[in-house]
């Protein structure tokens, strides 16, 4: 079944304005799905990147805590990587998606 077919409710080979009408609706319904994943990713990735700062910390305490001494004392050393780290990429990620809003 081709597109054209699957759309084409009465079989007379042309799109009517009820069909196209139908085709508009199935657009826009897609891209509200899409609008709405998009958002989920969002708070999915903000979620992630908050608990990662938060639970780094922890992690250094932990090692110490544990005897981990080396452990804990290059986890502490590579921290500033990390958080500049994900602070960029969590920045990056928000502008893009507001220049892309702006943008549409």
């Amino acid at each position: 079944m081709t597109e054209l077919e699957k759309y084409d409710k009465n079989g007379n080979g042309v799109l009517d304005p009820d069909e196209l009408a139908l085709i508009e609706l199935e657009d826009r319904r897609l891209r509200i799905q899409d609008e709405d994943q998009n958002r989920n990713s969002i708070r999915a990735m903000a979620w992630f990147a908050l608990l990662g700062l938060l639970l780094y910390p922890i992690g250094i305490l932990a090692c110490d805590l544990l005897g981990l001494a080396t452990a804990a004392q290059l986890i502490a050393d590579i921290a500033p990587t990390y958080f500049a780290s994900i602070a960029v990429l969590v920045s990056a990620f928000f502008g893009a998606s507001a220049i892309k809003r702006k943008e549409g």
